[in-house]
């Protein structure tokens, strides 16, 4: 039966292209179709859900949940204490350290360190030190893995942003999310792949780029959930239409799509039909997934969602229900943390609102994932698109400026190695001293954890073969379980 249905079929992309209907008017019953599921599902050949490519060997993770903390949360006042800092604050930085770099608003030759006034105790048996400002993170560090030493490209947040989404500096590449979805398929049929979730006043610097297929066929790039109401716009049928006009609809314009894409090769009407596709199987599915209050008691109260208003706490446990019902990649951006410092207090009350917003949630979500059994093939990551100079930025008052020679970036679960420490920066954590990682590393690390040989997951594109760590990176094993 398998080799009948291979030969009808001929690849996983064909049969994307088939309807429902083509298939029972070929004379395909009922039973033939949720074969074809089965194999779309379980043979490499046939990709998943939404084709795709397939794994190079054996992933350690199958999904990723990356929380993004959008405006560069500072590593000074959550991760990473320096006594020698604190001792020397207020003297200027040694020119052999500030020579050359890049600062986006100070002056490295004349600026003064800047300790933090945060106090810091060692958790776990790692002995992982924490900011007072995180006292749930500080119940998982035995769980986490770190980069203390990643560095950057870009010294503004948009650019910055999208190097470290795209692996480049300006639009038009895919992001992290569409590659993965690329590689893998979704393993859901009724919801997106990649979904993006944001919380905080504003959306992240960059926009959609950030979360974009670029180059990539269109099914590949992120789906904003809004946080109210529903979460895709145009969900329900229009008033006054019964689910059956709507299907017709669907059926008709499935219809001309594929009469359009058998005189075209061209993969934007794939796409397009997919979409539809997908959205008709949404109307039925996301009023289920949005519904916290099926969670129960207990599981709202870890993760700190006290009613339905939006929030970080419920973008967090959403995202866990998204991974459970099949999608791949689910990234969540809280803004609000391009903190320059506030009048008289030195990184204070902003600070302290973000991480109050963050903290608890992102440690229930390990705790949560970990519980189910889910962490072992979900990666987990936490960090924004840089780091905070360890200089003081005077204006009206003293904060720290955008840094990107070392910044410090948790994940857990998805193969990584509970309670390593990758990268080491010098006495006042201006820069790596040793085992400094850029971002095409930390990007060709995701890859191999996925399952992918980061220099073979290509996509061709005028005239040469693009990739997410364009002629760079390497697989930091030092982090890999």
């Amino acid at each position: 039966m398998i080799d009948s249905f291979r030969t009808s079929l001929n690849s996983a992309r064909e049969a994307q292209r088939i309807s429902r209907r083509d298939l029972l008017r070929r004379g395909i019953g009922l039973g033939g179709l949720a074969f074809l599921d089965l194999l779309r599902r379980d043979l490499p050949e046939f990709g998943s859900a939404q084709d795709s490519i397939g794994v190079h060997f054996a992933p350690r993770a199958k999904r990723v949940i990356w929380l993004f903390m959008a405006g560069a949360p500072s590593q000074f006042e959550l991760f990473e204490p320096k006594p020698t800092l604190q001792r020397l604050d207020g003297q200027v930085l040694p020119p052999s350290l500030s020579a050359g770099k890049r600062f986006a608003f100070i002056d490295g030759a004349s600026a003064r360190l800047l300790g933090t006034r945060r106090k810091f105790v060692q958790h776990g048996e790692t002995g992982a030190p924490i900011s007072e400002l995180l006292p749930h993170t500080a119940k998982i560090v035995d769980d986490l893995c770190w980069l203390r030493a990643l560095k950057g490209q870009e010294i503004n947040h948009g650019p910055a942003k999208l190097f470290m989404n795209t692996g480049f500096g300006q639009f038009g590449r895919p992001s992290a999310g569409a590659w993965s979805v690329y590689g893998l398929g979704s393993g859901a049929d009724d919801l997106p792949g990649f979904v993006v979730l944001t919380s905080g006043n504003r959306g992240p610097r960059g926009g959609a780029p950030l979360w974009g297929n670029g180059f990539l066929p269109t099914q590949f790039a992120g789906t904003p959930f809004r946080s109210g109401g529903d979460p895709v716009l145009n969900l329900r049928n229009p008033k006054g239409v019964v689910d059956d006009e709507q299907a017709e609809f669907f059926d008709a314009v499935g219809d001309l799509n594929r009469i359009a894409s058998d005189r075209s090769a061209d993969p934007e009407i794939e796409a397009r039909i997919a979409a539809y596709e997908l959205a008709a199987r949404m109307q039925t599915s996301t009023p289920e997934l949005i519904d916290l209050n099926r969670e129960p008691e207990s599981v709202r109260k870890l993760y700190g969602v006290e009613d339905d208003r939006p929030s970080f706490a419920r973008n967090c446990l959403l995202a866990r229900r998204l991974i459970e019902r099949g999608s791949r990649f689910v990234q969540l951006y809280h803004t609000d943390w391009d903190h320059h410092g506030d009048p008289g207090n030195h990184l204070g009350q902003p600070l302290e609102e973000r991480c109050r917003e963050v903290d608890q949630a992102s440690a229930a979500l390990v705790i949560d994932l970990k519980q189910r059994g889910l962490l072992e093939d979900t990666l987990v990551i936490w960090g924004g698109e840089f780091g905070r100079t360890p200089l003081g930025e005077v204006r009206n008052f003293i904060g720290r400026d955008h840094h990107i020679e070392a910044f410090t970036v948790w994940m857990a679960g998805g193969g990584t190695k509970p309670g390593a420490s990758y990268g080491i920066t010098d006495e006042v954590g201006f820069g790596a001293v040793d085992q400094s990682m850029d971002i095409h590393d930390f990007h060709a690390t995701i890859l191999h954890l996925l399952g992918f040989d980061h220099t073979r997951l290509t996509f061709r594109f005028q005239g040469r073969d693009f990739r997410l760590t364009d002629v760079h990176g390497h697989v930091i094993r030092e982090v890999v379980a």
